[in-house]
């Protein structure tokens, strides 16, 4: 089976040496790039929880820090090892199950994330919020051609909905779903985790 992987460089190994060990022919074609938007320092001081949703975010808020977070709380388990450790991981590794977990009054929080992320915890939490990287879509290096594509953020699912092919994907939890349903990307598996592990068993149960 080939396999499209397409996270952003830097992102695929782990996922493409499963799925080789796995016996798949995978196919890494990046279609976004991560940059960060600025190197000044972020003072934590003061707040009560600092939220990150995503690896990319959790490693730049780390490159800035400045002060020490009172408490992390950190969407999925690869999100709060990017970030040294979480005092919360929820359940569920999305808004709304970290939003389920996170006690209440939280106090004053900070949301550090990418431009234009999902505004669930800011607006529930009157957090305020950091904007730390812009995703960007990128054309692919060479013609794409594969048996079913990997899908691993709702930006991933974007660029490849425009591309217009007939690929069928494997998609890592339902906000990407929706936005590759929403640009015409037909969606056969989705993740029951959001992380490598969910994706690979997907790949396996889409791939029977």
């Amino acid at each position: 089976m080939r396999i499209v992987v397409t996270r952003p460089e830097g992102r695929n190994e782990e996922l493409a040496d499963r799925l080789q060990r796995l016996g798949h022919e995978v196919r890494v074609v990046p279609l976004i790039v991560l940059e960060p938007l600025a190197d000044d320092p972020i003072d934590v001081s003061g707040y009560d929880w600092v939220v990150v949703t995503s690896v990319t975010g959790a490693r730049e808020l780390k490159r800035r820090l400045s002060g020490s977070p009172r408490r992390v709380a950190a969407i999925g388990p690869a999100t709060a090892q990017a970030f040294g450790g979480a005092d919360l991981v929820p359940e569920v590794s999305t808004q709304e199950g970290l939003l389920a977990e996170l006690p209440r009054p939280a106090g004053r929080v900070l949301f550090a994330g990418a431009e234009g992320a999902r505004r669930l915890l800011v607006d529930e939490l009157h957090a305020d919020f950091v904007p730390l990287y812009r995703t960007r879509q990128v054309e692919p290096d060479r013609p794409i051609d594969g048996d079913l594509v990997v899908l691993a953020s709702p930006s991933a699912a974007k660029a490849f909905g425009a591309l217009g092919l007939d690929i069928p994907a494997v998609s890592i939890g339902p906000e990407t779903t929706s936005a590759a349903r929403e640009a015409g990307v037909r969606v056969v598996r989705e993740a029951s985790t959001h992380d490598v592990n969910g994706i690979v068993d997907a790949v396996g149960a889409a791939t029977r």
